[in-house]
């Protein structure tokens, strides 16, 4: 699914947006985050490292305000029509935070540094937010995990497929 998303916005986007727009947009998107972004990099044959770099601001920038402001977020939007949404959410975030219960700021960057579909900061950032950990110790932890799974995707698309294709 995100293969297909990273593939939409690469064929509707390119060659009216900057390739480097289209890198970060993907990347700050849930789902799609910075593993997206690189795939868009290298699909637009982008070189690896201002791909890396473009994608992994993309995907950090919104990770402070998940920490900080998504408790108070959901509360609010519980009483609206989105109150479903949220329940999805929160029912997904919980199953999703064994790892995290079991070795706290450690499975905050195992969850995010290891790139598997469900896992990345956007999760990271809102299971940490959910279980009340604190944001100044989280957010170096997702970012080290992000640099981590950054790295990964990284060579894998420009290194294995580069290889490849």
């Amino acid at each position: 699914m995100a293969e297909a998303l990273v593939d939409w916005f690469v064929t509707n986007l390119g060659g009216e947006v900057a390739r480097e727009w289209i890198v970060f947009l993907v990347s700050l998107l849930p789902i799609l985050e910075l593993r997206g972004g690189i795939l868009a990099g290298f699909a637009l044959g982008m070189e690896w490292l201002p791909t890396f770099i473009i994608a992994y601001i993309g995907n950090i920038l919104p990770i402070p305000f998940i920490l900080l402001f998504i408790r108070f977020i959901f509360r609010v939007l519980k009483k609206t029509p989105f109150r479903k949404v949220v329940e999805w959410c929160e029912k997904k975030a919980d199953q999703k935070s064994e790892t995290i219960r079991k070795y706290a700021y450690w499975g905050v960057f195992l969850f995010v540094a290891v790139p598997l579909p469900g896992t990345g900061a956007w999760m990271g950032a809102l299971i940490s937010a959910l279980l009340g950990m604190d944001p100044k110790k989280t957010f170096p932890v997702i970012m080290a995990g992000v640099l981590t799974a950054g790295l990964i995707v990284s060579v894998l698309s420009f290194g294995v497929l580069g290889s490849i294709f």
